[in-house]
C-alpha cells in the first residue's frame, strides 16, 4: 500500500493518465473524474474500443497499446476481473503506475504491477484523492 506522501508525490508529478474504461456520458464516473482531472492540467487519454467520437475534447484510444507516448499513470475503472490484462498492457507500454478505482481490487494483478516496478493505488478514487491531498491555490475543484 503507497502512503499518503508517495500518492501526493505520484499526483504532483504524473501530466499524462489514461483512463481505462473511460464513457462518454457525463454522468459516469470515468467521465466525471477525467473531467475534473483535465481541469487540474492533467493530459487526459481516454480509453474505451466502443468511443469513436473525441470524449472531453481528446481522441479516445481503443486500448494501451494504441497510444503513442508516454502515460504515467493507467487509471482503471473497469471491473476487477479485467484489471490483470490492463496491468499486462500498462507494463508493456511503460507506464510508471496503475491506479485501481473505488471498488476495483486485484490482489494479484496489483503484485504484478509492483514486480514490474509500477507504483500501485487500488481502491481509492483519483479525484478525492486530489483533493484530500493536494490543498492548495492551484487546484480547482469546481
Amino acid at each position: 500500500m503507497m502512503s499518503e506522501n508517495e500518492i501526493r508525490s505520484l499526483l504532483r508529478d504524473a501530466r499524462t493518465v489514461a483512463v481505462v474504461g473511460m464513457s462518454d456520458n457525463p454522468q459516469r464516473d470515468s467521465n466525471g473524474v477525467a473531467r475534473f482531472l483535465k481541469r487540474n492540467s492533467y493530459d487526459i487519454i481516454p480509453v474505451n474500443p466502443i468511443l469513436h467520437d473525441l470524449v472531453l475534447g481528446e481522441q479516445p484510444h481503443a486500448s494501451l497499446r494504441d497510444i503513442q507516448g508516454q502515460v504515467d499513470v493507467v487509471q482503471i475503472f473497469r471491473r476487477s476481473e479485467f484489471v490483470p490484462e490492463i496491468v499486462e498492457d500498462a507494463i508493456t507500454i511503460g507506464a510508471r503506475a496503475i491506479w485501481m478505482q473505488l471498488g476495483v481490487i486485484n490482489e494479484a494483478a496489483a503484485a504484478r504491477a509492483k514486480e514490474a516496478g509500477l507504483l500501485v493505488v487500488m481502491d481509492r478514487c483519483m479525484a478525492i484523492e486530489h483533493r484530500r491531498l493536494m490543498r492548495g491555490p492551484e487546484a480547482i475543484y469546481a
